[in-house]
């Protein structure tokens, strides 16, 4: 399949998604015939041609084929007299209103694990095979085919309707979750997972285009522009990671950098702030200093200090310290180290730095060797074992 068909058929899925489960209910049911329809168009359309009214065929196919599953379960319960007067409505040729963001509200359900929202999401917005979705997260395909039926019928369990949201926190949690993936891989042998952070990209341009002002979301979209920018220059030819100050930063993205930071300035002036503007601010300021020694550390402690009261979290408060030691010195920024409650690779890697920079090298290199060991991603260990190795 194509790339720009590829493209067109995940713009499509959710709208066709949308009008199904508009017009029958039964969510776990119309994304079955949604899925069985994009399969049909991808084997089809290559062949004989994109039709006229692309998504009019595929309302059309998804709901000759939710017919075709409805009347097999009411043959299954043996009342097959019901069917009999049932005939597929016709399809909108144009629909009146794009339902991606209530089907994205609906896979973000809160009776949902996190790891099925986003599984769901990636499969009924995205319009992603199961198969594409395993392999993006490294597990077995059956893993995740077994999520994606479980999500489904909790929806159906849970009597969830089929209503645009009021509150989007949960649909940009995950859509932030999807992006922090494919940003830095948790596994695997690639540092970034392209598919992941273009998919995240893709779905939350969408939605701002929905809601343009929606404070949050600006930022979300500026926060993902901004770090997407710097992938070029985070890893060399042969896929060694390279940290933030070390970066050549003339290979950072620069339309990408002036996209994202245009947005964050303006729902900073215009929108209440909340953690993903904080966040996005940060990543503008880093992308505004020409070398690392030009960055204004004093700014970004600030906007930490700020974010650790609208969202606080030990990832956080990790990010932060390290904000400390180049603002007051490795001394206080330990200092306070000593007291997060976090278990996680990246405190002994931080710990490892301000031990370095102190001159206690001998424990910097135990820390770095701890940190390796704790990683499942290779270039991040390759770089973390690199540094244990490092003559002093």
């Amino acid at each position: 399949m194509t790339a720009p068909l590829d493209g067109l058929l995940r713009d499509l899925a959710p709208q066709v998604l949308g009008v199904l489960v508009r017009r029958h209910g039964q969510f776990d049911v119309c994304e079955d015939a949604v899925q069985e329809a994009l399969l049909a168009a991808s084997q089809q359309w290559p062949v004989d041609g994109v039709p006229d009214n692309p998504q009019g065929w595929l309302i059309t196919a998804a709901s000759r084929r939710w017919i075709e599953q409805y009347r097999s379960e009411v043959a299954r319960r043996q009342r097959e007299n019901k069917v009999a007067a049932l005939t597929p409505p016709p399809p909108d040729p144009v629909p009146a209103q794009d339902d991606t963001l209530t089907i994205l509200a609906l896979c973000c359900h809160d009776s949902l694990t996190t790891a099925s929202q986003i599984a769901l999401t990636l499969r009924a917005v995205g319009g992603l095979t199961t198969a594409e979705i395993a392999r993006a997260f490294l597990v077995p395909e059956a893993t995740i085919a077994q999520r994606i039926s479980r999500a489904k019928q909790k929806i159906r369990q849970s009597g969830a309707r089929f209503r645009p949201p009021k509150d989007l926190t949960a649909v940009l949690h995950v859509l932030y979750l999807i992006f922090t993936e494919g940003s830095t891989a948790s596994s695997g042998d690639e540092l970034v997972r392209v598919d992941l952070t273009a998919e995240a990209l893709r779905l939350t341009r969408r939605l701002h285009r929905r809601r343009p002002h929606d404070g949050e979301l600006t930022g979300l979209l500026a926060l993902m522009l901004l770090t997407d920018a710097r992938r070029p220059a985070r890893t060399d030819g042969n896929n060694t990671l390279i940290p933030l100050a070390d970066q050549d930063r003339t290979r950072w993205d620069r339309a990408a950098i002036t996209e994202g930071t245009g947005l964050i300035h303006n729902a900073l002036r215009t929108a209440p702030i909340g953690p993903y503007q904080l966040q996005a601010a940060i990543a503008a300021v880093h992308s505004d200093a020409t070398t690392a020694q030009d960055t204004d550390w004093h700014e970004i402690l600030g906007l930490y200090d700020l974010l650790t009261v609208t969202a606080p979290g030990p990832m956080v408060s990790l990010n932060r310290i390290v904000a400390v030691a180049m603002v007051h010195g490795p001394a206080r920024a330990l200092a306070e180290l000593s007291t997060l409650d976090l278990d996680h690779h990246r405190v002994h890697a931080v710990r490892a730095h301000l031990l370095d920079l102190q001159g206690k090298h001998d424990e910097a290199r135990d820390e770095y060797e701890k940190a390796a060991k704790r990683t499942l991603n290779a270039p991040e260990q390759r770089y973390l074992t690199s540094r244990s190795r490092r003559p002093r």
